[in-house]
């Protein structure tokens, strides 16, 4: 019991260091919604859900990608409509784009209870809002708080259903990735829901969730981003817990032959990116602490003996959006490739005109994360 008081002291003292630091840091750029998409309300347990729909270039609806958000999910737009051009970019592959939107610290997840404290929350007024800055903040947020988060059953029943019956959507063969907590989140989909998802990538995600010490620090992120408490998502040990690992449940995506894609960035910054205290005091470590868990994931599926997977480690990236825009430009082409109706042997999607994947490079050149070209992805 000392040690695991002791680990969690040694976590706590790291972030009480930070956080004061972090205060006041300007977030992400903050580009204009899509003029394409459009708002596409599902009905669910936990109230109208909206999520963001851009279609593809062509028109079709066999070609499908859902875009999971981070932890600090927003409930008016996906970060990856507000963050990047990457849903532009799959418009133009040909791909039709699904951007649920909300869910903050949901892991998107199905949790055991609403989020509390033995009961109650604590008074939001005690904490920075939202838009303060503070890497502790929202916690005035109420979605998972008086109700229950049910996050997979929103996205593999009442949001699919929904896509299939009112936009004609294929509800098979489709891909989906994410970004830190969206990463996990996306591999367990595609894990548990094969009949939906035969492509699933991660980039920066937390992919060794059962390793010493995640539990703990996933505790503190949680409170961090809105003041959402673990326990209420799943207990420790349980078998809700280890059913979200994906070190564990690795053995079920090599039996579905789920085609993956896996990045993780090194920790260095960028040199754009050292003129943002944010990304030098949270997206190092942050990027650091999925680095570690992903190579976990790497070694786990070269273990195993399995090879339908993409590695990217670029050798700059942070956790930031600048990275992640990156990878998935880098990305598109492999997922264009595997999802929706099979392509003949030997046969490679089209793309479209332009420079680079989409014809389209993250606003103003690349961003944050690392140098345009990176390393190729590994196989």
């Amino acid at each position: 019991m000392r040690g695991g008081w002791a680990k969690r002291g040694l976590v706590g003292a790291a972030v009480a260091a930070v956080v004061p630091f972090a205060a006041g840091t300007a977030g992400p750029a903050v580009a204009e919604p899509n003029p394409k998409a459009f708002d596409f309300y599902v009905d669910s347990s936990m109230g109208s859900i909206k999520s963001r729909i851009v279609r593809a270039a062509d028109g079709n609806t066999d070609r499908v990608v859902y875009l999971l958000d981070g932890e600090r999910a927003q409930n008016d737009y996906n970060g990856w409509e507000l963050h990047t051009e990457i849903p532009a970019a799959l418009a133009k592959f040909n791909i039709n784009v699904v951007l649920p939107v909300g869910g903050e610290s949901s892991f998107y997840q199905d949790w055991d209870a609403p989020s509390s404290f033995g009961g109650v929350n604590p008074d939001a007024a005690l904490f920075p809002s939202r838009d303060s800055g503070s890497a502790i903040a929202g916690w005035d947020e109420s979605s998972g708080k008086s109700y229950t988060y049910r996050w997979e059953t929103f996205l593999t029943q009442e949001l699919r259903d929904a896509l299939r019956d009112r936009l004609g959507f294929s509800d098979s063969r489709n891909g989906i990735f994410g970004l830190s907590s969206g990463g996990s989140a996306a591999l367990l989909m595609a894990a548990y829901h094969p009949d939906q998802f035969v492509y699933a990538g991660s980039m920066s995600g937390y992919l060794s969730m059962a390793a010493p010490g995640m539990r703990e620090a996933l505790r503190l992120a949680l409170l961090a981003a809105g003041g959402y408490n673990i326990d209420s998502m799943a207990g420790a040990d349980s078998a809700k817990w280890r059913r979200m690992d994906p070190y564990g449940f690795a053995p079920k995506l090599i039996e579905n032959n789920t085609r993956l894609y896996i990045a993780a960035g090194s920790g260095v910054p960028a040199q754009q990116d050292l003129s943002s205290a944010d990304a030098v005091i949270q997206g190092m470590p942050l990027e650091g602490i999925a680095l570690a868990n992903t190579k976990a994931f790497q070694s786990r599926l070269q273990t195993l003996g399995y090879d339908n997977v993409s590695f990217d480690f670029p050798s700059i990236g942070v956790h930031n959006w600048g990275n992640w825009e990156q990878v998935a430009n880098r990305m598109l082409p492999d997922l264009a490739q595997h999802i929706g109706k099979p392509l003949p042997p030997g046969a490679q999607p089209t793309p479209p005109p332009g420079d680079g994947p989409g014809g389209a490079q993250p606003p103003n050149g690349p961003g944050g994360g690392q140098p345009p070209s990176g390393p190729p992805p590994q196989n």
